[in-house]
């Protein structure tokens, strides 16, 4: 991250003046914000409000992966889209949105879910990784790049009126496939409440924030449950797999996490 205090306009300040204080964020960390680059895929029910939060909060760049045009049963969840997007590219819509919200912020996105090769690239450009794709296939897809570029990866998954979250930090934490060494099964209409899409999603951001800011004790290493259903919370600490195919061996290291490309 190589932005400067000095290189917040006046304009930027004000705007994020409610969120720098005690309590909430440095001056230095909101400038470490706008040097951030961020890549959520997928951008519906969870990554819309994730993708929406980082935006206002003014990280620098956010990259949203999705694919498929907008249906009408993605709206009882899915934040940026609108009646008006039905039939049109997700991707695109969502973009459209989200700059609408602020003008200092830099957005881009693909109208399909990485493969792998996209993935390492995404990865190495970003300083941190939310995932929250429907399929375990692109989560540990992700989760593999996260690894190999030593990237912080947040991964959220909901169903029903319950979510969970999971804040890694590869060489320091467990990885996705430590938790999951297997793909569970996947149900494509899994049943959903708009509304603890739009939690999750927050809080994944919230975590990105923290850690990209320098910001308050993130939840590295620890799955938070929630059941909405009951309304109860739970955190469960994570182990490493010490066998694990993916992380085993890895060690974290500034040179590895800051070795970016050009954005």
């Amino acid at each position: 991250m190589s932005q400067k205090l000095s290189e917040l306009s006046d304009a930027e300040w004000e705007r994020y003046a409610r969120q720098i204080g005690p309590a909430v964020l440095s001056r230095e960390g909101q400038a470490r914000l706008k040097a951030s680059a961020v890549l959520v895929t997928r951008v519906g029910g969870m990554g819309g409000p994730a993708a929406q939060a980082l935006v206002m909060a003014g990280v620098g760049r956010v990259i949203i992966a999705h694919g498929g045009a907008m249906i009408s049963p993605d709206l009882n969840r899915q934040v940026l889209g609108s009646e008006a997007g039905i039939g049109r590219l997700r991707a695109e819509h969502f973009a459209e949105r989200l700059r609408e919200l602020n003008r200092f912020v830099a957005v881009e996105s693909i109208d399909h879910e990485p493969d792998d090769a996209e993935a390492d690239a995404f990865a190495r450009r970003c300083d941190l990784l939310i995932a929250c794709p429907p399929t375990f296939e692109e989560r540990l897809r992700l989760n593999r790049a996260a690894v190999h570029a030593c990237k912080p990866i947040i991964d959220a998954a909901q169903w029903g009126m319950g979510g969970t979250l999971i804040v890694l930090q590869p060489g320091q934490t467990a990885c996705l496939a430590c938790v999951y060494p297997e793909q569970p099964p996947f149900e494509e209409f899994f049943p959903v409440v708009g509304a603890i899409s739009s939690a999750i999603g927050s809080l994944a951001a919230l975590e990105a924030i923290k850690i990209l800011a320098g910001a308050g004790e993130p939840m590295l290493g620890k799955m938070f449950v929630y059941d909405g259903l009951r309304g109860l919370p739970s955190v469960v600490a994570l182990r490493r797999n010490p066998r694990c195919p993916v992380c085993a061996g890895s060690v974290h290291g500034e040179s590895a996490a800051s070795d970016r490309e050009a954005r």
